[in-house]
């Protein structure tokens, strides 16, 4: 079955940080960044079907440019075993998007190395 919905947002993939109390006032720079990062999925997420009951993502994160040219070319476009986890990533872009994700009651997730054409993720929603 077809997606309904399919976009590609060139943005570089967060998880979902631990709030507190205080961010509401003094706001620490990963909450910033993670407001940023919403307000980047909204503007590509427009005509977004807010009655989904399937999501599914593939997030592209970017190699670390400390890391051996070697070690980069093994890693690109392979799966992502580190941190951020997939669920704060699932978490930030549902907030972004949805009023109520409980909605949402299907979906694939994947974390993948920047395979050469930027970080980024690939969203597609099925509607019932």
């Amino acid at each position: 079955m077809e997606p309904t919905w399919e976009k590609e947002i060139p943005v570089v993939p967060m998880g979902k940080p631990r709030m507190t109390r205080r961010d509401k006032w003094a706001k620490r720079p990963c909450v910033l960044r993670y407001y940023e990062f919403k307000d980047r999925i909204r503007e590509f997420t427009e005509t977004f079907p807010r009655d989904a009951i399937r999501i599914d993502w593939v997030a592209y994160l970017p190699i670390p440019k400390s890391w051996s040219k070697k070690k980069k070319e093994e890693t690109m476009g392979g799966l992502h075993r580190s941190k951020p986890d997939r669920d704060n990533i699932d978490k930030a872009i549902l907030d972004a998007i949805l009023k109520d994700d409980s909605l949402v009651a299907q979906g694939t997730l994947e974390k993948r190395w920047d395979d050469g054409n930027g970080p980024r993720i690939i969203l597609k929603a099925w509607k019932s």
